[in-house]
């Protein structure tokens, strides 16, 4: 699996619910870096994606620092509001590479000193903040995963409808 979602000290469960499932749906990892702001059997989190929990490789880590060590040989990309660089200006097309997307906690994002030490390796999404201060963490993983998996050309993904009954005529 070359995509990786990675919540830095996630606090909301159904944001990390909904993320369970999209990496279900995409056959991402999913890395939590402790702290938690709940824990992995809570109710919410069961109703937005513990239903998938068994089909996530899910990787937890002690901090940061942790983390990164586990990244060391693949490619960062850091989700901030902040960033200079769009997402889609990103190559994420080479599938010998790990690709983390590392999203900031979501009443304080990412610490601010680790977002200067690792500034080429940020990148936003646009948005008109005069209207909203943020997107919804888990619709931003879902746009950065996709677009991961289109430079891609979808690989590992199954494009084949499984449906039968749900015919188009």
């Amino acid at each position: 699996m070359p995509n990786h979602i990675v919540l830095f000290e996630p606090l909301i469960p159904a944001n990390t619910g909904n993320i369970a499932r999209t990496c279900a749906g995409t056959n991402a990892s999913l890395h939590l870096i402790e702290p938690l702001g709940f824990k992995t059997d809570d109710k919410h989190l069961k109703r937005a994606g513990l239903d998938y929990w068994n089909d996530v490789n899910v990787v937890y880590h002690k901090n940061l620092e942790a983390f990164m060590e586990t990244a060391a040989n693949g490619k960062l990309h850091l989700i901030s509001k902040f960033a200079n660089r769009v997402y889609t200006e990103e190559d994420f097309s080479d599938t010998d590479t790990d690709h983390y997307f590392l999203f900031g906690k979501e009443t304080t994002g990412l610490p601010e000193e680790f977002m200067r030490e690792h500034e080429d390796e940020c990148l936003r999404i646009p948005m008109n903040d005069k209207h909203v201060r943020s997107l919804n963490l888990s619709n931003t993983a879902a746009i950065l995963i996709y677009e991961a998996l289109r430079q891609q050309d979808f690989a590992n993904m199954d494009l084949t409808h499984h449906y039968e009954n749900d015919k188009l005529d």
